[in-house]
């Protein structure tokens, strides 16, 4: 198989895993987390960028249906608008439905809706801190740190005692040291990381090997 044809695979998993978030979303419940968890949110900073797209979605479905008269493009272009509001309310529904996880024994999941899922035991975690940046752009990887940034902004670093590899969104394998993230609640995200590294390297008493 070829790498266009995997990478066009991926994305249309990706896609598809998107839009079945749809109901998650409208039922108001959340993919991954489980009792214990503690669920960090992030998908508010977007949430401006994401009303506007879809608000220009259906000024264009509205204006194009004012301009063209022909029935059969009319037609072909209200499914290809349609399409596009289903898309963009599908991304926002994936980073609500998904947000990042802590688990109780530390471990930390990362995500990014439908494109980033990045899991991180919690014996590789050597650090976190509150660590408000612009970083602009995308989630890209530069000298093994991963940024994940959302609104163009990231709340939070965890410093990794080792790399951990994970999947790029277009299949590729990734190593990272440092994890750049955001989440509207950086404090409680740290503290439990904190939490959980603390935990980890507690001796054990004799009593409970």
């Amino acid at each position: 198989m070829s790498r266009a044809l995997r990478a066009a695979r991926r994305l249309a998993a990706h896609e598809a895993r998107s839009l079945s978030s749809i109901p998650l979303w409208l039922a108001r419940r959340r993919a991954g987390v489980g009792p214990g968890d503690l669920a960090a949110p992030y998908s508010a900073a977007q949430a401006a960028t994401l009303l506007g797209l879809g608000f220009v979605c259906v000024v264009e479905t509205v204006v194009l249906a004012l301009l063209v008269t022909s029935p059969p493009v009319h037609a072909v272009l209200l499914v290809v608008d349609g399409y596009g509001l289903l898309t963009v309310t599908g991304l926002h529904a994936a980073c609500v439905v998904r947000p990042h996880v802590v688990h109780p024994d530390g471990s930390l999941r990362l995500r990014y809706g439908a494109l980033l899922d990045v899991a991180i035991p919690a014996g590789l975690i050597a650090s976190a801190c509150v660590d408000r940046r612009f970083d602009g752009g995308q989630p890209a990887v530069s000298e093994e740190t991963l940024t994940v940034p959302v609104g163009g902004q990231t709340s939070v670093t965890v410093q990794l005692t080792g790399p951990v590899t994970f999947r790029r969104p277009l299949g590729a394998v990734g190593t990272a040291r440092t994890l750049r993230l955001h989440t509207e609640e950086p404090d409680a995200m740290v503290r439990a990381l904190l939490r959980g590294r603390a935990r980890e390297s507690r001796p054990v008493p004799p009593g409970e090997r």
